[in-house]
């Protein structure tokens, strides 16, 4: 599902793994939504993300997680 936010970016939901994520995924963790601001590549297919508020997740090969991916219209 798609839907169009303020700005003219398109907003959809996808499911990521650690080869799939993008810096600028919104992923929810505990109830909360985190931005990804960077990423990490770690050994045996696994990603260290880094958050825009700081915090740190691990993932890895088999990890599943829905996020938001902000998509620019053109």
């Amino acid at each position: 599902m798609s839907a169009l936010v303020p700005g003219g970016a398109l907003a959809s939901n996808v499911e990521v793994t650690a080869a799939t994520v993008r810096r600028g995924d919104i992923i929810q963790v505990g109830g909360r939504a985190f931005r990804v601001g960077n990423l990490f590549q770690l050994s045996n297919e696994a990603e260290q993300l880094l958050f825009e508020s700081g915090e740190l997740l691990t993932i890895h090969a088999r990890t599943r997680l829905a996020a938001v991916r902000m998509l620019r219209r053109r």
